[in-house]
């Protein structure tokens, strides 16, 4: 687990972007056949290119450790801003989880031959990957940016003064984009450990959304605007 001096250092360089609560789209993958060598290229438009398994699998791990880095960022914040035993106790989940798959997918990474983003993790890994890499990756994976759940404003996270409320609202969003780029692989990719980690964060992700709407509803008399867990297609 990072030290705490790193994760700081981390968390400062993150390039705010917007925070939305608003009902993320459920990832359509129906064009995106389990059968044959290739998957289509691109977020649902008809397009000539196409995209091998091998593609598939190297978006998918490229993206998800920084997209994991965001997650584990958001729950440090909580010991600090939260008194909530419950969500003290999801941040140390997320925090155990998502570091542990985090070296997983480093090291599938390696196997694979997959470059991973640079920087201090998180929205600065995303930026310091250049060219458009965030973007071609996620339309080989058939999603938007943000259908991956990438599109948070950490900064505002930090500064919210309703943090239960706007935390359930932020992480939410972005363990449906976790599950939708994991689907993508389970539909579309070929790496067998790849695929078992994908199976991974579907089932405990979508367990976490769960409690985070069940606390939601309780404490703050609705669910999350961004719905619960995401349709498989």
């Amino acid at each position: 687990m990072p030290s705490t001096s790193t994760t700081h250092h981390r968390r400062s360089r993150i390039a705010p972007v917007l925070l939305t609560s608003a009902a993320v789209a459920a990832l359509a993958l129906a064009g995106c056949g389990s059968g044959g060598d290739h998957a289509g290229h691109g977020g649902g438009a008809s397009t000539a290119t196409t995209t091998s398994r091998a593609d598939v699998d190297a978006a998918f791990v490229a993206q998800m450790v920084p997209h994991h880095e965001m997650a584990v960022e958001m729950a440090e914040l909580v010991p600090r801003r939260s008194e909530r035993a419950e969500l003290r106790t999801l941040a140390r989940q997320v925090i155990a989880t998502q570091e542990a798959e985090i070296v997983r997918l480093r090291t599938i990474a390696d196997r694979l031959g997959v470059r991973l983003p640079a920087g201090d993790g998180g929205h600065d890994a995303h930026a310091a990957h250049g060219g458009g890499a965030l973007e071609r990756d996620a339309a080989t994976l058939r999603l938007s940016v943000d259908e991956m759940g990438m599109s948070m404003d950490m900064a505002a996270l930090e500064r919210s003064k309703r943090f239960d409320r706007d935390f359930i609202d932020a992480m939410i969003p972005h363990h449906q984009g976790a599950i939708r780029m994991a689907r993508a692989v389970l539909v579309a990719g070929a790496d067998p450990e790849t695929r078992e980690l994908a199976k991974a964060i579907v089932e405990e992700q979508a367990q976490e959304i769960a409690e985070m709407n069940a606390w939601r509803r309780a404490w703050f008399g609705a669910a999350s605007p961004a719905g619960g867990v995401p349709g498989a297609g």
